[in-house]
């Protein structure tokens, strides 16, 4: 147990931030979910920008690994290409 002011606030902190975490991963996740599950090719195409901007925010805030993130962008955008 924490015994500091700023122990307990920390605490505090990385709770929220987990949360936070947690909710926009799967919100991308979910996002990338549906452009997989998308058939027709402009539409994938419309909604391509709005997954990548996604992917990338979580690897600027470092919740994704930088290599993930790109290898995510590059399969999506073949996907997207090969419809």
């Amino acid at each position: 147990m924490a015994h500091h002011k700023s122990a307990k606030k920390r605490i505090r902190q990385d709770a929220v931030i987990r949360l936070r975490n947690r909710y926009y991963k799967k919100s991308a996740r979910t996002a990338i979910m549906k452009l997989r599950e998308m058939t027709d090719k402009a539409e994938a195409q419309k909604y391509l920008p709005k997954v990548i901007s996604m992917i990338d925010k979580l690897a600027k805030r470092n919740t994704w690994h930088k290599n993930k993130a790109s290898n995510l962008k590059s399969k999506l955008m073949k996907h997207v290409g090969n419809m």
